[in-house]
């Protein structure tokens, strides 16, 4: 009869750090939450950084820093903001543009995002892939993806 050999306690510490290390990179990657640098369609360029957060279910995001022009507003507001929305000739900076998002497997959707920009709100869902955030707005049929980047 032959006995399985123990493994020694001193190698099982490294083993166990690497499954740690393993399965916490992989929670990171898929997690929505935390600051990610959204970058323009048309330019490539880094806009903005958005810090989104969780609260009792529901995933919100709120900007946190603008990449400007030297001869682009500093700290603009929302001037193209509809009147009766509360982010009305509000700062753009710390302004919450996702709003009221809801966990559906392994999307968020639900809910909003503002376009300071032009004041638009469009209906949004949000996953992570590939490590990247994917971000979609809709009007109606018609729906515009955006890659967002981690910080």
């Amino acid at each position: 009869m032959r006995f399985a050999q123990r493994t020694h306690p001193s190698r099982i510490g490294p083993l166990l750090h690497v499954l740690f290390f393993l399965l916490l990179s992989s929670s990171l990657s898929a997690q929505v939450t935390g600051r990610w640098v959204t970058i323009d369609d048309e330019t490539g360029k880094k806009k903005s950084v958005v810090e989104i957060t969780e609260s009792n279910g529901v995933l919100s995001g709120r900007v946190v820093k603008l990449f400007r022009e030297p001869s682009e507003e500093q700290d603009p507001i929302c001037k193209q903001c509809d009147p009766s929305d509360d982010r009305y000739n509000k700062k753009v900076i710390g302004m919450e543009i996702i709003r009221n998002m809801k966990k559906d497997g392994d999307e968020w959707d639900d809910g909003t995002i503002l376009d300071p920009s032009n004041g638009n709100v469009y209906d949004c869902k949000i996953w992570v892939e590939n490590g990247k955030l994917q971000l979609r707005g809709y009007v109606a049929f018609f729906f515009r993806t955006q890659t967002w980047i981690r910080e």
